[in-house]
Parts: C-alpha cells; structure tokens; sequence
C-alpha cells in the first residue's frame, strides 16, 4: 500500500461561514458564469461526482446518497460541525491559504482551528496594491507604500501569488518596467479607479512581479483556466518561458497554479528549469474519476520533487476533501501499477509519494 499520512496543501482558500442553500452550494461547486441550464444540475460533474463520493461518510451518511439528502445532513449538522468534519476528515495536515478573496471566506487561523490542522498566509499581489491605493493620495506615495507592504508582506507570509495570468494574460514582457513608465502607469490607473476597483494594469502587474521576486519568497502564478467572465486572460503556461527564463538564478521559486488543460506545459517547464514548480491541485479536482490519468500526465515531464500537491479548494469545505481524496487515489493507482509491473520498487513509490504529498512543500516554503 502507499501512504501518505501527512498531506501539505499548498494552494487553498478559506471555506463559506453560512450556512448554504441547493443555488448557493451549486455555484461554488462549479464557479460557473451563471445557474446550470434549466433541468440540468451541477452535480452531474466530475467534481460533483467525487463530493458525492468521499463527503457524505464524513457527515454519516452512506456514499453516493442524492444531493438533497446530503444537504439537508449538512443543515442539520450546522455549518460550523460540518466545517469541522469536513476539514479534518481531509487528511489534510497543513494548509497554505491565499487570504485574497472577500471577507465571507474563513482565514488561515480559523481553517487551522476547523481543520486541527497548522495554516500559513499566501498574500496575493493585486489585493495588496488595491488596498495600499485605497490609502494613498499621490502615485509617489503609493509606489512608496506598495514597496513597503510587499516588504512587509514578506516577513510574515510563506508566499506570494498573483492572477496577473487571468486578469491580462501571462504574455508579459519578461523584464521589469522602468521608473518613468510606473509612474505613468499608476497615475493613469489612480486617476481612473474608483475605491476598490482591481488592478489590471500590465505596466503595474509586472511591476507587482517583479517586486515580490526580489523578496525571496516563493511566487504562485495562475494558469490555466480561469474564473469565466470577460477579464479571463490566456493563461497557458507556456506563455510564460520568458518571464521562466528571465528569473533564473535570482533564487526565487515560480510555482505554477491550476496549469489544466495546459499542465503538461507547466510540468515541461518544471523538468527544464530549477526555480520552477507544477501544482497537482485543480487538475485532479476538476478531472475526478479521471485524475490518475492527469497525474500520470504529469509525473511523465516533471521531477518528482518539482510537483506540489493542492486541493485548490474554495468556499466549501467538500472541495478540500475532494482534492485530497482524488490525490491520494489516483497517486495510488498511478504508482501503484509501476510497482505492479515491476518498473518501480514500492519503497520508491512510497518515498515518492511522501515528497508529492508533503515534503516538495515543505523544502520549498521553508516549513520545516
């Protein structure tokens, strides 16, 4: 059998604090543009598939039960109990948490108290210069106090992560913009924002980047597909060789998120350059009962200790349950029929599958 006890989720957002409707639970299943189409429903995915799988047994029910009967167990449990069997049912040890979203989603100290688990903070790069323009007059203040925070940022967070792939796309110039055109470009976006408006300068993103890179901390960057709307940009990872190319050296790790449908460019790119890593996470999630075959997608260009596992999970806890459990069964079948055929030894396997599950994580975040 391979094991893995200890699962680092990498990559995940903070989970719902209400209570949750049929409609509501739906759209974050899915994070759709809209409703499903009329006599359709959201279940009928793969992702709504494995949460009908491996979330009721967590909350007392049998596998595979209807969805009514699995939501209605779910309101009588309360959302703080389900939240906590959920989480700690996941198998989930450590918990990354990007805290850039809205408010209604749980921090990484709440997410350790629901999870008897440790968390850690991922600041995301936009949502800090929104809030640094929100407080500053003058584009030299806010460069001034942008700078800062990052610093700032940096003395407490495990890593960086930044969206700048899906809200202009990921073909940015790969070097950092000059002085005089920062400065053009954050008074031109100062001037035409209203308070809390996103940032989606590419002058100011790469700006943003190229900040963080000097920090030393590790750097999550979105591909991928992305939210659907009209500000998704192409996020194929492949767009990204330059910037890969143009970081090397600087002693900063890239670690690729959400590289689905495109992951195998992501996992090339962690095979040829040191500095650069491939999330497991989203992939698995959105493929269910076909994610061993993405994973061994995967494990066929990458290191073995350039992959990171990640359950990607946001707003409901089922998704981080999901992404767990998906991990761990395809990592099983997919090492385990090497071991089978005779091409791997099982304690190779089983060596490989604690550095997937946790200690790739470990080395790169500095987590001990």
């Amino acid at each position: 059998m391979i094991d893995t006890p200890s699962l680092v989720d990498q990559y995940c957002h903070g989970v719902l604090k209400t209570e949750l409707g049929l409609g509501t639970f739906e759209a974050q299943l899915a994070r759709t543009a809209g409703p499903p189409a009329a006599g359709t429903t959201l279940f009928d995915t793969q992702t709504g598939f494995a949460v009908r799988r491996w979330c009721p047994p967590l909350l007392g029910l049998e596998p595979h039960c209807p969805p009514a009967r699995y939501l209605a167990r779910r309101r009588e449990l309360g959302v703080l109990e389900a939240d906590r069997r959920l989480l700690r049912g996941s198998g989930i040890t450590t918990y990354l948490v990007d805290s850039g979203l809205p408010d209604d989603l749980t921090g990484p100290a709440e997410m350790a108290a629901a999870g008897a688990a440790v968390a850690h903070e991922i600041v995301r790069l936009e949502q800090l210069a929104e809030q640094v323009a929100d407080t500053s007059g003058t584009v030299e203040s806010f460069l001034a106090n942008l700078a800062e925070a990052v610093h700032g940022a940096a003395s407490h967070a495990v890593a960086f992560g930044s969206v700048a792939g899906l809200r202009h796309g990921l073909a940015l110039a790969p070097e950092p913009p000059g002085p005089g055109e920062v400065r053009g470009a954050a008074g031109r976006w100062l001037a035409a924002r209203p308070v809390g408006g996103e940032l989606s300068d590419p002058v100011l993103l790469r700006h943003l980047l190229w900040i963080a890179l000097a920090s030393g901390r590790p750097l999550q960057l979105h591909a991928g597909l992305g939210e659907p709307g009209p500000r998704t940009g192409r996020a194929d990872p492949a767009l990204l060789t330059d910037l890969v190319r143009a970081t090397a050296g600087l002693g900063t790790d890239l670690v690729l998120l959400h590289g689905y449908p495109y992951h195998r460019h992501a996992a090339h790119l962690a095979g040829a350059y040191a500095h650069v890593y491939a999330d497991a996470g989203a992939a698995l999630v959105r493929t269910g009962a076909r994610a061993a075959g993405v994973l061994g997608e995967i494990l066929e260009l990458s290191p073995f200790g350039k992959v990171l596992f990640s359950s990607g999970g946001r707003g409901l806890p089922e998704l981080h349950v999901v992404g767990a459990r998906l991990f761990r069964e395809a990592l099983g079948r997919v090492l385990g029929t090497w071991v089978a055929d005779g091409a791997w030894s099982l304690s190779d396997a089983r060596r490989v599958a604690g550095m997937i599950a946790a200690g790739n994580a470990r080395r790169v975040y500095g987590l001990g």
